[in-house]
């Protein structure tokens, strides 16, 4: 029980390590990405040599496609290169094979250089570029490259196959400490969770190794480099252009998925404070369950509106854009939604005003069983089966509903019980009152009382009240208290009548209608003997 519980300790602190994780990279590298989108790369063979902006009426992607295009050509007709720097008008230009290539401006430069520094810098780079261009298409290079290619590929299938059996050797040894500790249960919850954890885990290593080795085997070659960056890059456009505006802001796929996963995070973050809330602080306060749930449960919803109106000041969004958003709610309230947004509001009202709790035992309609968990939308009632009844909040304050445990929950137990017209009353009294304070579950004080209900068809009708403090086990104290009632009805012979009809049958004159007679006499015609006549209207005319 120890381990299991430092397990769901330790996937609580996970989860807000990984919450904490997303807020951070968001407010870290969105300033980042987006002043990076402001310069275009000068890729040769799918690697990035250096970045440009804006110049005049070119966008610093117009500029790089003209360079890369150029440098293309070099790499496919040209086997000499040659990369220089020439000034005109006061700014250096690059030239390659005695070709315009580029002019270095003021937006080029990085702070704190000079533009022929930057443009010796340039220089240098496109040389370097071009020249391991012109390596990596010989035919030895390709060689070593494929024999790498092939390693790599083997190695990352065997640590594939590794952590396959370290996650079944883990997950045995988990499943006899958890089977050993839980009371010999080998599908208890806990090991499900860990089950679902460490596929989640290896499935996410498996994918990354394999990304990783793929994208490695992709940078050796200069073609397949080309196309990775060429998909990589439309990766990164698609997810980085804007897709939705709201009030004057656009955002993009990244920036929703980014905002999705802090509130995901959030919803996380609230549920492991008000479970830390509820096994803290609350269970040592002594207050009942109903009053913890309510606590929990505005705790919870509190922190989720708040952090998400924080989420959205923080990522800029205007909360009045939100209005749209919020008709279009309403409009799918009105049409499709009205029972979860009255199921809703069905239990806040249940929180606030508390008619029942968890731990009351209720009778909701055909199902009686006790209230395990109160949600925003449903409630949970477990029944003496041990069955999970899941019961819409509204039906509560819609229909009646009996709770044997309200403020109060001593509760009085009516049992019938009948017995024959010969019996002293007096004596079915002390009968009763004698088995019902045998029983160690009625109370004595409200005192069991006996009635004598009335004068039946078949017995004299009584009624025994008993009370009891436990109404969820009303059932099998009324079943031991028949037991009872039936011994002491037998030791004093007092007898339990059954149900009994009496038939009053008068002497008179029988007559039959002609067509009755007619049927009479053809059918002892049938079963007479000897063939003689029975007359069944003048029996004093038959003869032997």
């Amino acid at each position: 029980m120890l381990y299991s519980r430092r397990l769901q300790l330790q996937l609580k602190y996970l989860n807000i390590l990984i919450a904490v994780l997303a807020f951070v990279f968001f407010i870290w590298f969105t300033p980042v990405v987006a002043q990076a989108l402001t310069k275009a790369p000068v890729i040769l063979d799918g690697e990035q040599l250096f970045k440009i902006s804006n110049s005049g009426q070119y966008s610093a992607q117009e500029r790089a496609n003209l360079i890369n295009s150029q440098l293309k050509n070099v790499i496919q007709y040209s086997e000499s290169i040659q990369v220089k720097v020439e000034k005109r008008n006061q700014l250096p230009i690059i030239l390659l094979n005695n070709r315009y290539l580029l002019t270095v401006t003021e937006q080029d430069t990085v702070p704190g250089s000079t533009l022929d520094e930057q443009a010796t810098i340039w220089v240098r780079q496109i040389e370097e570029g071009l020249k391991q261009a012109h390596l990596e298409r010989t035919r030895t290079y390709l060689q070593r490259t494929t024999f790498v290619a092939v390693a790599i590929l083997l190695i990352t299938a065997g640590l594939s196959w590794l952590l396959g059996w370290i996650k079944h050797h883990f997950l045995r040894v988990a499943s006899l400490r958890l089977t050993n500790t839980i009371n010999a249960i080998p599908n208890s919850e806990p090991l499900k969770v860990l089950e679902l954890f460490l596929k989640l885990v290896l499935a996410s290593i498996r994918f990354g190794l394999w990304v990783s080795a793929v994208l490695y085997i992709t940078n050796l070659f200069p073609f397949t480099r080309q196309w990775s960056y060429q998909i990589s890059n439309i990766l990164i456009t698609s997810f980085t252009s804007p897709v939705l505006t709201l009030g004057k802001n656009p955002y993009s796929i990244t920036e929703l998925i980014i905002l999705i996963g802090l509130l995901f995070g959030l919803v996380i973050f609230a549920g492991t404070v008000t479970n830390f809330l509820r096994s803290r602080i609350l269970y040592f306060t002594g207050i009942n369950r109903g009053a913890q749930e309510a606590i929990i449960i505005l705790s919870k919803y509190g922190l989720i509106f708040l952090g998400t109106l924080v989420l959205l000041q923080i990522w800029g969004l205007d909360i009045s854009s939100l209005t749209i958003l919020a008709s279009a709610l309403s409009v799918g309230i009105g049409f499709g939604l009205q029972d979860i947004a009255k199921n809703f509001g069905s239990g806040l009202v249940l929180v606030f005003e508390r008619p029942i709790q968890i731990g009351d035992f209720v009778e909701v309609g055909e199902y009686t069983g006790i209230v395990e968990r109160m949600g925003a939308r449903s409630t949970e009632i477990r029944t003496l089966d041990h069955v999970s009844i899941i019961v819409p909040n509204s039906r509560f304050l819609e229909k009646e509903v009996i709770n044997w445990s309200h403020r109060n929950p001593i509760s009085r137990l009516h049992l019938p019980v009948g017995v024959a017209y010969s019996s002293d009353p007096k004596v079915v009294q002390a009968a009763l009152l004698e088995a019902a304070s045998k029983h160690p579950n009625v109370l004595q004080a409200p005192s069991p009382l006996v009635l004598f209900k009335e004068f039946g068809n078949n017995s004299l009708n009584f009624e025994l009240l008993v009370w009891t403090a436990e109404p969820n086990k009303q059932f099998l104290l009324k079943s031991d208290l028949y037991y009872n009632i039936y011994e002491i009805l037998q030791h004093r012979e007092i007898e339990i009548p059954f149900a009994q009809l009496d038939l009053h049958m008068r002497s008179g004159t029988l007559e039959f209608t002609p067509e009755m007679q007619l049927a009479l006499m053809q059918m002892f015609e049938r079963l007479s003997n000897n063939g003689k006549r029975i007359d069944p209207i003048n029996p004093s005319q038959n003869q032997k």
